[in-house]
């Protein structure tokens, strides 16, 4: 059984520890929300680099076996440092526009990320190795990150803001759209309200855990102990909050794995 730290700049990670439940029970996490300082996406590239791997040091220094950053922004402008300076398995996100470009029908495909993904030189560099035929139609999602943050992913303000970032890509005819932030998978039902149930939605959060699985494998933490692993919920602003927002975010039953706000971090 392993230990696996999951760190994301505030609740949308939430979306990799559900599924990473559903496959991976029998471990044990610790989810790290560094929720004071959310969201990420509009603050500087060395900012993020420099917490990024502040937050994920502290995940190594509880014994932590493997870490995913479950955070687009943070994974583009961090995760090779944070893989240069830690000795264990690092796992990063990144938006699903590969897998999209081979699902989409008629070749156009909407992108929805922050604005640091949007500009980072790792997205650009993917996207520059996708057929030339493909349309990406980027849109930077500004605001609504924090509103998902305050418990309003459900809300007629967040609708609205939705419809306002989702207009260029419904115009362009998308067919597919990337959820290129790991809180927008919490905006699914919305995004279903406004644009229907034929546009096909991009998460990468069975890929990544998938890649989580296999690095487990070759450390050997295959073989389960127990059923359910316990889950302990750490924030640099509230633990009790990331608790509740937890229990009301994801599908997964919380109370199997005894989950638990911890404290704060720094």
């Amino acid at each position: 059984m392993a230990l696996i730290g999951v760190f994301d700049s505030g609740v949308g990670g939430l979306s990799i520890l559900d599924e990473a439940l559903r496959q991976l029970p029998q471990h044990d996490y610790i989810y790290l929300a560094d929720s004071a300082n959310a969201p990420y996406g509009e603050k500087s590239s060395d900012w993020i680099a420099a917490r990024s791997l502040v937050l994920c040091r502290h995940l190594a220094s509880k014994g932590c076996d493997a870490i995913v950053v479950a955070c687009n922004t943070a994974t583009a402008e961090a995760i090779q440092q944070i893989r240069s300076e830690l000795a264990i398995p690092i796992i990063g996100v990144e938006p699903g526009i590969k897998p999209a470009s081979m699902q989409s029908q008629n070749h156009i495909v909407g992108v929805l990320a922050t604005e640091a993904t949007l500009k980072s030189d790792k997205f650009n560099a993917l996207l520059a190795t996708l057929p030339k035929d493909c349309q990406f139609i980027k849109q930077a999602g500004v605001g609504l990150v924090p509103l998902i943050e305050s418990g309003k992913a459900d809300s007629t303000e967040t609708l609205e803001l939705l419809a306002n970032h989702l207009e260029p890509i419904q115009i362009a005819g998308a067919d597919t759209l990337v959820l290129g932030c790991t809180h927008f998978p919490f905006l699914r039902k919305a995004i279903r309200k406004l644009l229907g149930e034929s546009i096909t939605l991009i998460d990468t959060s069975d890929a990544v855990v998938r890649q989580l699985k296999r690095q487990l494998e070759a450390l050997h933490h295959q073989t389960p102990i127990k059923n359910c692993g316990a889950v302990v919920l750490v924030s640099s602003k509230n633990a009790d909050t990331l608790l509740s927002s937890a229990q009301d975010l994801m599908s997964t039953d919380l109370d199997q794995h005894t989950a638990r706000a911890l404290g704060d971090v720094q």
